[in-house]
């Protein structure tokens, strides 16, 4: 695969997305696409469910707002530097892992990253499902068919998707959005008092944590962006904005209408006809399911680059529906989060190796040589963040979180520390990957062409 582009290619599908790894991606997307689909992706009911986590109880409104844009900064700058790296690679995002770590060793996170974006297309299913029954008082199964198969359908047809994202559901969506924040600001707002997060920075922590999730499938998306500036901008400055937005207005209503032991859906839904905005809501929310199932078609490519991404599409929707049905979500939820804590130091490392490290190109071609070094950053980061704050497991796996504590006793970690895991894994794997490269930074061994590819 050619690691740059002169001019737009042609794509498959009638102007879609290429259907194999094979095929050279084509750059129809603009600035006003990837703020579209990158504001949609944010436009999540996940962000006001987990706005309960960041709340500083006994604190003024201003401390939690503050933890909410410092995280959804710092996150969402590093989702965009991701997206930029997509967009001058014009590769998808676990190939763009070929150049980190080689092509061989890329499929150990294109693995991870298959197990991830499987469960969260499952997670999502769920949440649109069980959000729509709440909201009709209806049951859920014939939602949970509907929202598979429609993200199936999305999937199939990627690009199509994104530009009706930008130009309509972003419309849709902002005005259910406004109409709720305008309604819960009527409402006084007293003292938070209820449990949340434990310090400031374990507040920003769960913020980090939504873009960042975002961060190995965002290529996908962006290498379909005509330059990097505008895959940055539209990834940063998109998903950044609405999740301030939807925090806020998840800790808003918790403060509003939380009073009488609602959680955040019920008291969105006590709003007058907060029930039609929500609707609004769980139909933007299909784009969620529709990118992890669009991604784990993706990432299979890096392994088998001949697939074709709408067969794989069809088999991931099903398995993710099927999933929806049988699993436990709620007690698989704990491995994503696991999942997700392997890929935090993963974006230091590949942040300081990509930006930072002096080369002549970034290969992600099938001869992409190994660099079995940078697993040690990677790993070391991973370490790091178990450390300052273990995954939970409740019954069968509770071992891993009890080792884990028990080894922050023996160095003297106390649980309730505060900080934030995401910064402090990203800050260790950084500078590891500082210290494993910094012969070759020494060396400055030429410096990176530009290799922006808009058709001017």
């Amino acid at each position: 695969m050619s690691t740059s582009v002169s001019a737009p290619a042609p794509t498959a599908v009638g102007g879609d997305a290429p259907l194999t790894l094979t095929e050279p991606s084509g750059r129809p997307l603009g600035l006003r696409d990837a703020l579209g689909l990158w504001g949609n992706l944010g436009i999540s009911l996940l962000l006001p469910v987990a706005a309960a986590f960041v709340i500083l109880p006994g604190s003024p409104f201003g401390a939690t707002l503050l933890a909410i844009v410092v995280g959804a900064a710092i996150g969402s700058v590093l989702l965009g530097l991701g997206a930029a790296a997509g967009a001058r690679e014009g590769a998808p995002a676990m190939v763009l892992m070929r150049g980190l770590l080689g092509r061989r060793i890329s499929y150990l996170p294109t693995v991870f990253n298959l197990v991830q974006c499987v469960g969260w297309a499952t997670f999502e299913i769920v949440v649109i499902a069980e959000a729509a029954s709440r909201v009709l008082n209806a049951p859920a199964w014939p939602f949970l068919l509907g929202a598979g198969g429609l993200a199936t359908l999305m999937a199939l047809r990627p690009l199509r998707t994104v530009h009706v994202l930008a130009r309509y559901a972003v419309w849709l969506a902002l005005a259910g959005v406004v109409y709720l924040f305008v309604r819960v600001l009527m409402q006084p707002l007293p003292e938070f008092t209820a449990a949340g997060a434990i310090s400031f920075w374990t507040a920003v922590d769960v913020v980090i944590a939504l873009p960042v999730s975002w961060f190995p499938l965002a290529a996908d998306y962006t290498r379909h962006v005509r330059n990097g500036r505008s895959a940055f901008t539209g990834a940063a400055l998109g998903y950044g904005t609405a999740t301030v937005a939807f925090f806020m207005l998840g800790t808003l209503a918790l403060a509003a209408y939380g009073r009488g032991g609602f959680d955040v859906i019920d008291a969105l839904l006590a709003i007058p006809l907060g029930a039609a905005a929500i609707l609004i809501l769980v139909l933007v929310e299909v784009d969620e399911a529709f990118a992890n199932v669009y991604s784990t078609a993706v990432s299979a490519q890096n392994i088998s680059p001949r697939l074709d991404r709408r067969l794989l599409a069809l088999v991931v929707g099903a398995l993710a529906t099927t999933l929806a049905f049988t699993i436990d979500i709620v007690g698989y939820e704990p491995f994503l989060f696991l999942i997700g804590a392997v890929f935090v130091p993963l974006v230091g490392v590949f942040v300081v190796a990509y930006y930072l490290v002096p080369r002549q190109r970034w290969d992600v071609s099938e001869q992409a040589p190994a660099r079995p070094w940078l697993l040690l950053p990677w790993a070391a980061g991973f370490v790091a963040y178990q450390l300052t704050l273990p995954t939970h497991f409740a019954d069968t796996f509770a071992g891993w979180t009890q080792w884990w504590t028990a080894r922050q006793a023996d160095l003297g970690i106390s649980p309730t520390n505060g900080l934030s895991a995401s910064l402090v894994s990203l800050t260790v794997a950084a500078l590891l990957t500082v210290v494993v490269c910094l012969p070759q930074i020494l060396r400055g061994r030429g410096r990176r062409p530009s290799r922006e590819v808009v058709q001017r």
